[in-house]
């Protein structure tokens, strides 16, 4: 398959799909931080280029829920939801037949704009990293992701005790937000295994 990886720096999601024999690329204003197919331009740009499938990592400082406290602060902070929701939005909505998209727990204000809730909620210990970062995908024409690493029925048990958060504790500094927004290498496996498969 054609697959585009919307907001990807990091090349992890786009080198899964490599590895499994897809035509897969990456897209982001930054340049790709190991070589690999990457167009550093506005994604935007390229959303009818014949992709079978996207997966997209839009940048989520103003949509989480964990921000919206920070919304009342400052006036143009709505107005920077209201853009990041809509281009949220284009992604959701591309021409494109299978896509995923994927951000943290969504304040209420996002979610309206973009008109849809989450499909799947998934966390890094279901694909075998030992912590927890909640996220959520909003899917069109795929399946939801399997965990991996489980034994037990996702929907009915609680999750394992003991999971760190890591990147929530990462000190301040200049690429917090980078190391927070690399996709886990298990969840990219998983993505490519189960949503490179034919249909």
């Amino acid at each position: 398959m054609r697959v585009l990886i919307a907001c990807e720096f990091s090349g992890i999601v786009r080198d899964a799909f490599l590895a499994r024999g897809h035509d897969a690329w990456s897209c982001d204003l930054l340049p790709t931080e190991v070589p690999g197919p990457h167009i550093q331009e506005d994604v935007l740009n390229h959303l009818e280029d014949g992709w079978n499938l996207m997966i997209a990592h839009p940048p989520c400082t103003y949509l989480c829920n964990s921000g919206v406290c920070h919304l009342h602060k400052r006036e143009s902070r709505w107005y920077e939801m209201q853009n990041g929701a809509s281009f949220f939005r284009k992604l959701l909505h591309a021409p494109i037949p299978r896509i995923a998209v994927e951000n943290p727990i969504m304040h209420k204000y996002a979610k309206q704009i973009i008109g849809s809730r989450q499909t799947q909620l998934i966390q890094p210990w279901m694909f075998g990293h030992g912590e927890k970062k909640a996220t959520c995908l909003w899917l069109r024409g795929l399946p939801l992701l399997v965990p991996s690493h489980l034994k037990f029925d996702m929907f009915a048990e609680p999750e394992p005790v003991g999971r760190e958060q890591r990147l929530h504790r990462l000190p301040p500094s200049q690429d917090r937000w980078k190391n927070r927004s690399r996709t886990y290498q298990g969840i990219a496996d998983a993505m490519a295994e189960q949503w490179g498969r034919k249909t």
